[in-house]
């Protein structure tokens, strides 16, 4: 059955990443023709070479923080697919300056580029981190609280502007609030990866991973599949009032940290028995983390209809056994 997206032109910034690198692929399955802005800053070669070759897919290796990059990207596109980005709390801690240029400036750069070519839609990767201090369980759009990082802010910040930009230059655009997207292709290496990848390349090596708090903090881990799922409805969706929209992207259900650690360690002792055996430790909370964190999709249900491909145990099942068969042996 064709695709409603087939023949379709869409840019995928960041599409090296994890979460862009997975959207290339579903969309040039889907028959689009498809172009890739990354500065290989965070996103990986290796990711997108089995699409080199294809040819539906297109690679511009630029910068968003140069305009005339983003002009270049933009032109002859229909939609922008804008996942561009430095991620991770802590690296804004660290670094805020560098966040701050890439997630606002090179944000801007992008959707203002993207209203002069006259670009049919602008779909972004908001974030969960905009609740901030909010303690109001499920997260619900409209109420948000006081930002807990830098991070926060420039996706906060984001919103601000895609808002004013369809007001000032009319270009529509939707926002994804992405609750903890984990899945294949997610970088278990660095400073800054994420837990999930994080606690696998631990019970892999046999080592114990550390767990940051007691282990009772819980989130709405979300598989990759319904983030791909979200933002092909985002570029089909034609009710006027489902546009110029933010939404939450999650399963809306979430589970707490000392769950997932052994949830994680059940599925990879199936491939390796002796991770059965290892327990987590555990370190201090880190600085600008929220306790818990957990998603109203009703919103993206009702305007785009969004139903969750996986939940979360299904999600952790596919994930584990993507490392376990595609990590490098001499990584672990």
């Amino acid at each position: 059955m064709l695709s409603p997206l087939a023949s379709s032109r869409v840019l995928v910034t960041g599409g090296a990443g994890f979460i862009g690198s997975n959207l290339v692929e579903s969309l040039l399955e889907q028959g689009c023709q498809v172009t890739c802005l990354d500065n290989f800053a965070t996103g990986k070669h290796e990711n997108i070479a089995p699409f080199l070759d294809h040819p539906g897919f297109t690679l511009i290796t630029g910068d968003i923080r140069d305009l005339e990059t983003c002009r270049t990207a933009v032109a002859g596109q229909e939609f922008v697919l804008h996942q561009a980005a430095l991620g991770s709390v802590p690296r804004s801690i660290n670094d805020p300056m560098t966040s701050t240029a890439v997630n606002i400036c090179g944000f801007v750069n992008m959707l203002y580029a993207a209203g002069e070519a006259k670009v049919r839609r602008f779909v972004y990767a908001a974030s969960s981190s905009t609740y901030g201090d909010s303690t109001e369980l499920p997260k619900v759009e409209d109420r948000i609280g006081k930002s807990l990082s830098p991070y926060a802010i420039t996706k906060y910040v984001n919103e601000l502007f895609a808002e004013n930009f369809h007001q000032l230059y009319g270009i529509d655009c939707i926002g994804l609030r992405y609750f903890n997207v984990f899945g294949r292709r997610q970088d278990p290496f660095g400073a800054y990866a994420a837990v999930i990848p994080k606690f696998v390349i631990s019970l892999l090596r046999h080592q114990r991973p550390v767990i940051n708090g007691d282990g009772t903090y819980s989130r709405d881990f979300t598989y990759i599949d319904n983030v791909i799922q979200a933002n092909c409805l985002a570029l089909l969706v034609t009710r006027p009032e489902a546009l110029n929209q933010v939404y939450n992207v999650a399963c809306g259900e979430r589970i707490d940290l000392n769950t997932l650690f052994k949830t994680l360690r059940q599925n990879l002792s199936q491939f390796d028995p002796q991770v059965a055996a290892i327990e987590p430790q555990y370190g201090p909370v880190r600085k600008g983390d929220v306790p818990h964190s957990l998603a109203s999709i009703a919103k993206i249900k009702d305007l785009l209809g969004y139903q969750p491909q996986f939940n979360t145990i299904q999600g952790l099942a596919a994930a584990t056994q993507w490392y376990y068969e595609n990590l490098p042996r001499q990584s672990l």
